[in-house]
C-alpha cells in the first residue's frame, strides 16, 4: 500500500470513530447514573472519568464488526456503552498510586486526583459492574463470557499484574508480548468478537475477527510505547516518559524506537491479513487498522 492511500485510509478511520463517538456519547449518557441519584459524588466521578475525551475506539471496533456482519437493532448501544465503561474502568486503577500513579489522563486530572483515591477506586469498580449489567441486557449471553474472559486473570488483570511485577527488571520480549497482549489486545479482541457475537455472525468470521484484533491490539500497544518516548505531555494528554521513569516493560526499552514502528506495522499486516477471510466488507475494519499506526496520541 503507498503511503498516500495508508494515509487516506487512517485519516477515514479517524472521522469515521469521530462519527460514531456522538452516538456512543449519547448511549453513554443515557447509561450512566445520573448524578442526581445517590451517592451522587460517586457518579459523578464515573460520569467525569468517562467524558474525559477519548477515541471511543473499542466501541467503534464493536460497532463496525456489528454493522460489517449484518446487525439490526439497538442493543449494540448496550454493548459499546459497555466496552468504553470497561476500558475507563481500566484506565482509573492503572491510573492509581499503587499502580501508575499517574496525575494526567487525557489532559485532565486523573480521577484519584480529581476526587481521591477511595472514590476513584469505587468509580471503576462501579463501572465495571455497570457494564456487565449492560452486556447481560442485549440478550446474546455470550457476550458475558466473552468479556469475563479478556477481563480476568488470562486477560487484562494477568497483564496489568505481570506488568507491575515486570517494573524495574530486565525482561525479554516473550513477556513484553505477554502483557501487551493481555493488558490492551484482550479488550480490544473482546470488542469485535462482542460486536460480532451480537450480528449473529458464524464461528468462521468471529474466530477472523479475533485474530485480527489481536493483532491491532499489540500494534495499538506498541505504538503506546513508542508515543511515550517520542511526544510530549501535552500531545499526549497524559505524563510523557512514564514508562522510562517507572522501569516499565516495553517494546522501545528492549528493541528500540525504530524497530518497533517496524514491528507494530508488521502486526497491522497480520491483522489485514486476517479479515480476508470475513465475508462481510471490512473496509472501515481496514482503515482503522492504519489509523492505529499513524495516530498521534
Amino acid at each position: 500500500m503507498s503511503p498516500s492511500e495508508s494515509d487516506r485510509r487512517a485519516a477515514a478511520a479517524e472521522e469515521y470513530l469521530k462519527t460514531i463517538s456522538v452516538k456512543v456519547n449519547a448511549e453513554l449518557d443515557r447509561n450512566l447514573p445520573p448524578t442526581t441519584d445517590r451517592p451522587s459524588r460517586l457518579h459523578e466521578a464515573m460520569r467525569y472519568s468517562v467524558f474525559a475525551g477519548g477515541k471511543r475506539l473499542r466501541p467503534g471496533l464493536c460497532y463496525a464488526a456489528w454493522k460489517a456482519l449484518g446487525g439490526k437493532g439497538d442493543e449494540i448501544f448496550l454493548a459499546t456503552s459497555a466496552l468504553e465503561m470497561f476500558h475507563t474502568f481500566s484506565l482509573i486503577h492503572d491510573d492509581l498510586p499503587c499502580v501508575d500513579d499517574d496525575d494526567l489522563r487525557r489532559g485532565r486530572p486523573t480521577a484519584h486526583c480529581q476526587y481521591d483515591e477511595a472514590t476513584a477506586v469505587m468509580a471503576g469498580d462501579a463501572l465495571c459492574v455497570l457494564a456487565f449489567e449492560l452486556l447481560s441486557r442485549t440478550g446474546v449471553p455470550e457476550v458475558v463470557g466473552t468479556m469475563a474472559r479478556a477481563l480476568g486473570t488470562y486477560g487484562m488483570i494477568g497483564g496489568e499484574i505481570t506488568d507491575i511485577e515486570s517494573e524495574g527488571k530486565k525482561v525479554d520480549l516473550d513477556t513484553v508480548d505477554y502483557i501487551h497482549d493481555c493488558k490492551t489486545a484482550c479488550l480490544i479482541e473482546a470488542s469485535l468478537v462482542i460486536g460480532a457475537q451480537i450480528a449473529g455472525a458464524s464461528q468462521s468470521d468471529i474466530d477472523a475477527l479475533a485474530r485480527y484484533g489481536r493483532r491491532i491490539g499489540l500494534a495499538f500497544q506498541v505504538v503506546d510505547d513508542v508515543l511515550d518516548v517520542v511526544s510530549t505531555t501535552e500531545q499526549l494528554g497524559k505524563d510523557a516518559g512514564s514508562d522510562i521513569e517507572l522501569g516499565k516493560a516495553t517494546y522501545p526499552a528492549l528493541i528500540g524506537v525504530e524497530a518497533s514502528r517496524k514491528r507494530a506495522n508488521e502486526l497491522v499486516e497480520q491483522a489485514l491479513e486476517a479479515l480476508e477471510s470475513v465475508r462481510a466488507d471490512t473496509t472501515v475494519l481496514r482503515d482503522i487498522a492504519e489509523f492505529i499506526v499513524k495516530r498521534a496520541n
